[in-house]
């Protein structure tokens, strides 16, 4: 048995997190995941964007809907400017919109690090601080957490610093993604940061992310960095029931993994596209929006590429399921399908500021024209 892990007054068993996922783990994609998890681990809405709350922006206060099943509720916010990311936490606060708020600093987007958010902003020492304190402190009773990467790249590493002004903030727990921000999802995420942190911050919980594709993984990280939990991101895309796995895993079950047949795989594509258009409003809408999905969860089966891609322009769920049952539906779980998933692209340059390395203290410049006025970036 795992210990659980503590985030504020709510206790996480087994140490488990779903890494919000920009137009991914709204709603529908969550209740999959703690379905398949049986409400055990914590599920994070996708990111949003501080001024878009605090404008009460329509797409944003959908978001930020939740399931009157979710407890705990967890809200990602992002923001540049510490006076906004200070009303959107109070306002979430006051109006009781959720019960943990977890802090985006490793968003490796350009149109995010371009403006000195996400990854980039870290570099920004003092800056960091003054968001965190506006956070922690609005937030009043809820725990706050946040997210980050290395550093911006090989030359410019934050973390460290930026876990020692966590800690000292009233930060509740930090999870760390082993990459840089130039790396963005290419190459091989660096456990060894991961237990560094551990090291540098025993005040607080610090939890892992970065390939974890299997349950064995997530068991093999805590193992080897010491950290007090997993974040996972694209090893469940197309595989909502990787959540089951690691519940077995965590609760010493390893040998009660999930190798659904494409029959089972397809029963899930069908109830996630339908709970899209239920969320949304709208079936063929929902169907739409399912499609990016389509490729992850038949990633391995025997699916002729004209089909791949008729199953990619589906518009109804009629059309889907008819679609799918023309596949040889007994196929069992590909070898292999367990790997690595959802964007690897790395090596970029990370669009930053203008003078933004200059001086890792200095924080001129950034403003409230620098927070995105729409979410889920």
């Amino acid at each position: 048995m795992s210990t659980p892990l503590q985030i504020g007054p709510h206790t996480v068993r087994p140490p488990v997190v779903l890494a919000p996922m920009a137009g991914i783990t709204n709603a529908p994609f969550r209740t999959l995941c703690r379905e398949f998890s049986g409400g055990k681990g914590l599920f994070v809405s996708e990111m949003i964007t501080t001024r878009a709350l605090v404008e009460r922006n329509e797409k944003t206060m959908q978001l930020i809907h939740f399931d009157a099943s979710e407890r705990p509720r967890s809200i990602q916010l992002y923001g540049v400017d510490p006076v906004t990311v200070g009303k959107a936490v109070r306002m979430i606060a006051e109006e009781d919109l959720a019960d943990h708020i977890d802090l985006n600093f490793g968003c490796p987007v350009p149109k995010v690090t371009r403006k000195g958010g996400g990854s980039a902003l870290p570099y920004k020492r003092n800056l960091l601080r003054a968001i965190l304190r506006e956070a922690v402190t609005g937030a009043g009773d809820l725990p706050v957490t946040m997210k980050m990467r290395k550093g911006i790249d090989d030359d410019h590493i934050t973390f460290l610093d930026a876990g020692r002004i966590a800690v000292e903030e009233g930060v509740t727990a930090i999870a760390l993604h082993g990459r840089t921000a130039a790396q963005h999802y290419g190459g091989t995420a660096d456990w060894e940061a991961i237990a560094r942190l551990k090291e540098h911050v025993p005040e607080i919980p610090v939890l892992g992310n970065g390939d974890i594709w299997s349950a064995e993984d997530a068991l093999r990280m805590v193992r080897e960095t010491g950290c007090d939990g997993v974040v996972v991101g694209r090893g469940c895309l197309g595989r909502p029931w990787l959540f089951s796995d690691l519940v077995a895993a965590f609760e010493g079950r390893t040998e009660d993994i999930a190798r659904p047949a494409l029959r089972e795989v397809a029963d899930v594509m069908v109830r996630h596209a339908t709970l899209l258009g239920e969320w949304i409003g709208d079936e063929s809408r929902g169907v739409i929006d399912f499609r990016k999905h389509v490729a992850w969860y038949l990633k391995g089966f025997a699916v002729g590429s004209e089909m791949r891609k008729r199953l990619a322009i589906t518009s109804s769920l009629e059309e889907l399921r008819s679609g799918l049952d023309e596949l040889d539906l007994d196929q069992p779980w590909p070898t292999g399908a367990d790997g690595p998933r959802g964007r690897t692209s790395g090596n970029n340059r990370v669009v930053l500021p203008d003078g933004w390395l200059k001086d890792p203290y200095d924080c001129a410049g950034v403003g409230e024209d620098a927070e995105l006025d729409t979410s889920g970036g």
